[in-house]
């Protein structure tokens, strides 16, 4: 496997260069509880006008058709000229749309993925229940079918946008008699129908924007939302599983490839009290060495995960790993500009924000302990630990 990148490659980072110069807006989104909406779905809107919505998605679905590495290439670009991330776009564009493309009927498709590409519609999930933890499949939000109808009732937590979004995925049971990850079914939820309520779950920072719970009574939903078939739910969720735990995370890695950058640089120029330069530490100097090193080789395991994946319709269970990865070294770089920072991390802003989400990282999309789980199951063969 070669990691340089074709004459093609580099004209086409040339191209995201010079468009990125002219159209990255200015500022930081806003962090109110609703008003990032506008922002994330203005820029959102600018990149599907300059032909950058969609990069790898498929033509007949409104993407541009090029391949993981394009999209890399625009997340790295992106990453150095500073521009937004995709915000409350994210669900919708990585794993919610994906999802459709390979599951779904023409109809949804042809109704749903235009409007995520254009910025019309924001997505959010809800997988997650306050009293399932880690184990999906133990999920109890109910809907029972009446006549043509989906009838919900049920609860989820964490979810991401909620208070902002058109569309939900969401899993529920509808045969509670079935074997545990045979009653599931994955339908498209309205999130303006009848009988939900959005209750925010504030984070330490004091941001509500980002979590929230979502309350079902007696939500009615029509059947041709569902994608897939009734109570075939779950082999639809691990598709969606395995986009999110897999390419979904390539921007997130070459963030952080940048964050490691900047704390390098940062650690050469700030001095301690002896007036050396803080990398001349031993400890900090070594740590820094070391997850600069170990970025490198993630981002030579995310190349391989993008080969692998030209030869199948989605990602495999090997995402779990970069997912494991980016989590970990997310940590140790926050904990090491946290030493870097002293106690001006304890300032209310955008490197706390980043700071605190570190260890949600290793949560969402599935815990680190259920990914080690998945990889040495799916990926090295060992026997499932009861």
């Amino acid at each position: 496997m070669h990691l340089d990148l074709t004459p093609e490659d580099e004209r086409f980072r040339e191209e995201v260069r010079d468009w990125l110069v002219d159209n990255i807006p200015k500022g930081r989104a806003p962090t109110g509880r609703y008003d990032f909406r506008e922002f994330d779905m203005n820029w959102q809107k600018t990149m599907y006008a300059g032909g950058w919505a969609g990069i790898s998605w498929p033509k007949e679905y409104g993407g541009r058709g090029l391949s993981t590495i394009e999209q890399i290439i625009w997340y790295e670009e992106g990453a150095k000229a500073g521009a937004p991330d995709e915000g409350c776009a994210f669900v919708g564009l990585n794993h919610g749309g994906p999802t459709l493309i390979a599951n779904a009927s023409e109809a949804q498709k042809s109704f749903h993925l235009p409007k995520i590409l254009k910025g019309e519609s924001v997505w959010c999930q809800g997988f997650s229940e306050p009293g399932s933890g880690s184990d999906l499949a133990s999920l109890s939000t109910r809907a029972e079918i009446d006549g043509d109808e989906l009838v919900i009732n049920g609860s989820k937590i964490w979810t991401s946008y909620a208070q902002v979004a058109d569309y939900q995925e969401l899993l529920v049971r509808t045969d509670p008699e079935a074997r545990k990850h045979g009653g599931i079914t994955w339908v498209i939820c309205d999130m303006k129908a009848p009988g939900i309520t959005i209750r925010a779950v504030p984070m330490a920072n004091g941001n509500e924007g980002h979590l929230n719970q979502v309350f079902y009574d007696d939500v009615r939903l029509p059947i041709t939302n569902v994608v897939g078939e009734i109570n075939g739910g779950w082999k639809v969720a691990m598709s969606t599983l395995s986009f999110e735990r897999g390419t979904a995370f390539t921007a997130r890695q070459i963030r952080l490839a940048k964050m490691v950058d900047d704390l390098v640089d940062r650690a050469k120029t700030k001095t301690g009290p002896s007036g050396k330069a803080t990398f001349a530490n031993e400890e900090i100097g070594r740590r820094l060495s070391k997850l600069r090193a170990e970025t490198v080789a993630l981002r030579g395991m995310t190349f391989l995960a993008v080969a692998k994946n030209v030869r199948r319709d989605q990602p495999g269970p090997d995402g779990s790993m970069l997912k494991m990865m980016v989590s970990r070294l997310g940590k140790e770089a926050q904990q090491i500009a946290r030493q870097l920072m002293g106690n001006d991390i304890l300032i209310m802003g955008h490197e706390t924000y980043e700071h605190f989400y570190s260890f949600a990282n290793s949560v969402g999309g599935g815990t680190d302990e259920i990914q080690h789980n998945i990889v040495a199951e799916r990926v090295l063969g060992l026997p499932k630990s009861y």
